[in-house]
């Protein structure tokens, strides 16, 4: 039984809601990632009482007009998520605030979140009108109708936490449906959600109240691991109170397509989120694509999904994937280097690859350089499990950004 940390999209999520909230939140199972870290750090410099212990993070809200003008530029460090919400907080304040990160983060596209935020009133200014760090003046915000032009949960996720600082409803249309953690979370902590065909719309002005909250196992993270149980021979694993929620589950749908022999079990709702336990065991895997909406849907599990290729029967294709090349890294790029340092076959597009499967050799062990992107170094390592001599994974401590117990808990697996 493997027990993981708790799920990263959310817990960034109830942290924020929490700080937004009136009275005190307890959040158990709080993630252990960096990048949830920095939410936490950024909230407490906006005035929010956070306590933090272990995995339990305990939050005294403030209610949403009771942040206070942070002293010093707001620092994300690697979260794209960290910035991209907080801009929508902090596009209702009636104060000035910057929000920077580390050079990685510095160089990915943030004119996508910008722009509704300006269109609801928000002063922004921007490094190249694109880049952080981002300079935010806030104000009285209109709500918008809005329909995003890429499909990403963290912008929809922005553009809900400003329409609270509305009088008035914002919509925000979809063109394929991404995560809704942030959606569930507004209404257990009492605001007005609506749906309508593709479109999600928040009512402004919620009285947010504080609660308990446990937050599932990261899915993304136990992808690594079921992974893993398909690549070791006579290999079976269960991970328990992993979260199940039907807008992240795609990738179980995708691996039980080519042959995975996954099962969901004990299966509840929590606090409107579905949990339970996923067993796997070995399997020979027969490839497949990845495309269109699964993209979207997977777009967090497909260097993993792309470091399986080699161990199916007709190998792995993913297009239309271009948001892979403004990641932590270009994602795209760093598998198809790394996959033939190991050996594999592997032809690169401009929006994604083909990864040959077995028929093309055993993959063997190689030097892997992440690029510093933590999704990388722990796909590899997964796919070194069944490659032929040593590899070495440099730069390994990045997986903290998201995981830091990724290697232990790997460790511990593979002893077993």
């Amino acid at each position: 039984m493997v027990e993981l940390p708790g799920d990263k999209s959310i817990s960034h999520r109830y942290a924020i809601l929490a700080a937004l909230a009136e009275g005190r939140s307890e959040i158990r199972n709080y993630s252990s990632a960096q990048d949830c870290k920095s939410t936490v750090e950024c909230l407490r410099s906006l005035g929010v009482g956070i306590e933090a212990s272990k995995d339990v993070v305990r939050v005294s809200g403030v209610g949403l007009r009771g942040l206070k003008a942070p002293r010093r530029a707001l620092d994300a460090e690697n979260s794209g998520t960290t910035m991209r919400l907080l801009a929508g907080v902090l596009a209702g304040q009636s104060f000035a605030s910057t929000l920077t990160g580390d050079r990685s983060l510095r160089r990915r596209p943030m004119r996508r979140v910008i722009d509704p935020l300006t269109r609801m009133g928000a002063e922004i200014r921007a490094r190249e009108s694109e880049f952080a760090p981002l300079e935010i003046r806030g104000g009285k915000l209109q709500p918008i109708d809005y329909t995003l032009p890429v499909a990403s949960a963290q912008l929809k996720s922005a553009i809900l936490l400003a329409g609270l600082y509305t009088e008035g409803e914002t919509w925000i249309e979809e063109p394929v449906r991404t995560r809704d953690h942030l959606e569930i979370a507004l209404r257990e902590f009492g605001a007005e959600v609506h749906h309508r065909n593709q479109a999600v719309g928040v009512r402004g002005g919620a009285r947010l109240a504080g609660r308990g909250l446990v937050v599932p196992g990261d899915l993304s993270s136990a992808v690594f691991f079921l992974a893993a149980g398909l690549i070791l021979p006579d290999s079976e694993l269960v991970i328990h109170n992993v979260g199940l929620n039907p807008t992240r589950t795609a990738v179980l749908d995708f691996l039980i397509s080519m042959g995975a022999p996954v099962r969901l079990v004990s299966v509840q709702m929590r606090e409107g989120e579905l949990v339970g336990d996923v067993a796997v065991r070995h399997a020979l895997l027969s490839g497949g694509t990845i495309s269109g909406a699964a993209v979207a849907q997977m777009i967090d599990e497909l260097p993993m999904l792309a470091a399986l290729g080699p161990y199916t029967e007709q190998g792995i294709e993913i297009r239309g994937a271009q948001e892979l090349r403004v990641k932590e890294s270009d994602r795209i790029a760093a598998l198809a280097e790394n996959l033939r340092k190991m050996g594999a076959q592997v032809e690169e597009f401009p929006d994604g690859l083909r990864v040959a499967g077995r028929s093309a050799g055993r993959l063997h062990g190689a030097a892997i350089e992440p690029r510093g992107d933590h999704r990388i170094a722990m796909a590899f390592a997964i796919a070194a499990l069944g490659a032929e001599g040593e590899t070495t994974i440099r730069d390994a401590g990045c997986v903290a950004v998201s995981f830091p117990e990724f290697f232990p808990i790997l460790e511990r697996v593979v002893e077993r």
